[in-house]
């Protein structure tokens, strides 16, 4: 019996191959899409998945509940480690994770590597497990260090690196170090990336901040026993917080803040670790998890317009097949032995799409990895859990595409079937509503890929306060010091026609080719105000490079020696929170102890970071032991591309041993918006397929209705219909669906978008027109994929069509 309903499930499908090609067709570009969008958001998803604990290690975070809002901040003094290992006995393990780079020298060779700071906890709270070496011993000398296998393999080759001296450091600065373990590589879903640790005792200044419990620098992570839950443990750390964090308190009260729903004006808080990834507030690098599940969302709803072009086809087609059914039926089939029969040929044409599909996935895979930036492999489908997931899909697909259908024409009446009176109970209900959800996923889509498209191009033309044109970004690197690589430029290039101005800062302006950035924040009291800036070391010539407005006062100079000491310039906007008109010429302290700073310049606002962030205060200093981690040189406009190489010529004399990493400022500042264009990218693709799937159901459904009607079309020409009234009276119909999808998208888009845009200091307001112009364009759409079939109706012969009826 099955080889029976094969063969004749086969033949069916030869027989109506146009059919067949349409439903396969969709079927396999909506799984090869959903592949990918569901393989991005699990990879999302499974961010530190794989150490062993995850349910029991958290990262401590602090939260501020000032008077307009709260705030949130990750980054922990040196003192809060030891103090809670030594007050909280339910604390298992805990680690300080400090980020640093450096410059690793090897028989002579140097490497730049990210080396961090941590603590011997960090090897019994995490599993990143170690291939050579003990976790006991690995971390328990000042002057061990621990590599990743690749770098062990970069540095060291071949040979066994265990017991190897590593410099780290500039040359004349360096510091020797032991290997004394080799980490296995950390996977490509852990937030933790490396190349490899030392103690955190050898984080410079540590000595001086390993008291100081205003100075945060670094996160903190804690595993507790399995007793101890994360509620229980965030309240016995409200006694903690009042007791190191007093200052704080009273700084909070004074300036009128409320408590919080617990109770509390400044707490200490656990993250979970499978959260930290998502978490916004507490990490710069976290991902939103909206974006993730908008991902999953377009995936399902790809999914299911496939299905409803194939539930739609199969319906309208059960019309064709009704004589079939009755002629079983007359022979003693049972509904059951139907049912299996038409499904079992849905099955097929399923499973044909979903393999077809794969294999797309599997070709277009690299492609899509270069495109959007990812790290996908379709290895992650070969897990066990994900087989049964996929099976499940894959049945899911089949039982809703193919079981509505096979279950209604399983329940045909044979004899009315055979009297040519077969009918469906409001046959047209289910079609109509299908094609309704179809092009209100569609509307949907490019609706919110219109608005994610404008929200970005708004960023990227907010006024940056600085001219970002026509100036080039190097990093300093880590083999070579700052300031006397931006003395040396300074001398290679005085007197060039090309080279309009040359300075150094500590932080980047957008996200150059070395793809990281800095932020250094510093809060005080001020005349009783809670001041919070930016704290931006810069030298000579910084405002006058970077053509930033000089309000008032002036920019640091050479001729005054205080100005590398306790001179600041700052922006409106710290002037502002500071409350002064007229700042130049006061004084501030950040600390009571600390150094008593002058302000000399007041600048136009400008923004240091990206615009998705709400701009802070900056306050600008000179320092003679703050090296220049960037240099910016302002070329002149008509040879940009000659001045480039000139700079790269230039930088091989100045750091032989350096990479030059030249970039421009302005593609630079493009990259602070990187994400958002990516997913703008994926809601345009997906919204490309939703409506290209849409219209390919839309045809097929157009075709089978005009087949239904072909007596009708030929007794309204022979009454006198044109072609037009008869173009109309065929579309018009499926118009009206379109406009109800329309109807349903806007509000839906609307709202969605506008929770979206809320995260966004700077972002534009909803137009109508957007949703105007998007109607229109659907409505265009879908007059012009059903005119090609009512066209050709129209045009056949009347005498025919009443003949083949």
């Amino acid at each position: 019996m099955f080889k029976n309903y094969l063969k004749i499930a086969l033949r069916n499908l030869w027989k109506n191959r146009g059919y067949a090609f349409i439903n396969i067709t969709g079927l396999s570009v909506a799984f090869c899409a959903s592949v990918f969008l569901f393989l991005t958001a699990y990879f999302a998803l499974s961010f530190d998945d794989f150490h062993k604990d995850k349910d029991r290690i958290y990262q401590i975070y602090f939260v501020s509940n000032s008077p307009d809002k709260a705030n949130y901040s990750g980054t922990m003094p040196f003192p809060i480690t030891p103090a809670l290992k030594d007050e909280f006995p339910e604390i298992e393990q805990a680690a300080r994770i400090v980020n640093g780079s450096d410059v690793v020298t090897y028989k002579g060779k140097h490497y730049d590597k990210k080396v961090m700071f941590t603590d011997p906890d960090f090897l019994k709270l995490f599993t990143f497990p170690l291939v050579k070496g003990s976790s006991e011993i690995a971390l328990r000398d000042f002057s061990s260090i621990i590599i990743s296998e690749q770098m062990a393999r970069t540095v060291f080759g071949t040979e066994d690196p265990m017991g190897k001296p590593l410099e780290l450091g500039r040359p004349g600065s360096s510091r020797q170090y032991v290997v004394t373990g080799v980490l296995k590589d950390f996977p490509d879903n852990s937030t933790i990336k490396f190349d490899a640790f030392i103690r955190s005792e050898n984080v410079p200044g540590y000595q001086e901040q390993k008291d100081a419990w205003d100075a945060h620098s670094h996160i903190v992570y804690v595993k507790l026993n399995p007793a101890t839950s994360q509620a229980t443990f965030e309240k016995r750390l409200k006694p903690f917080a009042q007791k190191y964090f007093k200052d704080n308190l009273a700084r909070l009260k004074k300036q009128g803040a409320r408590p919080d729903e617990r109770g509390d004006v400044f707490a200490i808080r656990l993250q979970k670790m499978e959260n930290i990834h998502f978490d916004t507030r507490i990490s710069r690098n976290a991902a939103p998890a909206a974006l993730v599940y908008a991902l999953m969302g377009i995936g399902l709803f790809i999914l299911l317009i496939a299905c409803f072009n194939f539930i739609n086809l199969n319906v309208a087609r059960s019309f064709i097949r009704a004589r079939e059914v009755g002629v079983r039926k007359s022979l003693g089939a049972m509904k059951g032995q139907l049912f299996a029969q038409i499904w079992g040929e849905a099955g097929v044409v399923c499973l044909l799409g979903f393999l077809c599909g794969i294999v797309l996935a599997l070709l277009l895979l690299p492609y899509f990895n270069a495109t959007f930036q990812s790290k996908l492999s379709l290895s992650y489908i070969t897990e066990p859990d994900k087989i049964a997931l996929l099976i499940s899909l894959f049945f899911l697909v089949t039982l809703l595409a193919g079981g509505y259908p096979a279950w209604q024409m399983s329940r045909f009446n044979a004899v009315e079937v055979l009297k040519g009176k077969v009918s469906l109970k409001k046959p047209g209900l289910l079609r109509n509503s299908l094609i309704v959800a179809q092009f209100t996923i569609s509307c949907l889509l490019i609706c919110c890929t219109t608005i994610a498209v404008q929200q970005v191009d708004h960023l990227r033309r907010q006024p940056l306060g600085f001219e970002k044109e026509q100036v080039i970004s190097i990093p300093v690197g880590t083999q070579v010091n700052g300031q006397q690589a931006l003395q040396r430029m300074r001398n290679l290039l005085e007197g060039d026609p090309s080279i309009m101005g040359i300075t150094g800062a500590g932080v980047n302006l957008g996200l150059g080719l070395d793809r990281t950035t800095s932020r250094s924040e510093v809060g005080f009291t001020y005349k009783d105000r809670e001041v919070s800036t930016d704290w931006l070391s810069i030298d000579y010539d910084y405002v006058k490079t970077l053509k930033i407005k000089l309000l008032a006062g002036r920019e640091f100079n050479p001729a005054y020696p205080a100005d590398s000491v306790d001179r600041v310039i700052i922006s409106e906007n710290m002037a502002k929170m500071m409350g002064e008109k007229d700042p130049v010429g006061k004084f501030f302290q950040t600390d009571s102890a600390g150094v008593k700073y002058q302000i000399i310049g007041l600048v136009q606002d400008f923004n240091l970071y990206s615009a998705k962030n709400q701009q802070k205060g900056v306050t600008m200093h000179l320092s003679a032991s703050d090296a220049p981690a960037y240099i910016f040189v302002r070329v002149a406009p008509q040879s940009l591309a000659a001045s480039m190489e000139k700079l790269k010529g230039v930088w091989q004399q100045v750091a032989p041993g350096s990479e030059f990493m030249g970039s421009f400022v302005d593609e630079n500042t493009d990259n602070w918006y990187k994400e958002e264009e990516r997913m703008s990218q994926v809601f345009s693709l997906a919204s490309g397929i939703a409506i290209i799937l849409s219209c390919l159901g839309l045809f097929a459904v157009a075709l089978i209705v005009i087949e239904q009607r072909t007596k009708e079309i030929g007794v309204r020409k022979v009454l006198g219909a044109s072609i037009t009234n008869l173009v109309i009276v065929l579309s018009r119909d499926f118009v009206k669906l379109v406009l109800v999808a329309i109807g349903i998208a806007t509000p839906l888009s609307w709202f969605a978008m506008q929770q979206w845009l809320a995260d966004y200091p700077y972002r534009i307001e909803i137009s109508p027109l957007l949703f105007i112009l998007v109607g229109a364009v659907a409505v265009i759409i879908t007059i012009a994929t059903v005119s090609f079939q009512s066209i050709k109706a129209a045009m056949m012969n009347p005498v025919k069509s009443l003949k083949s009826e």
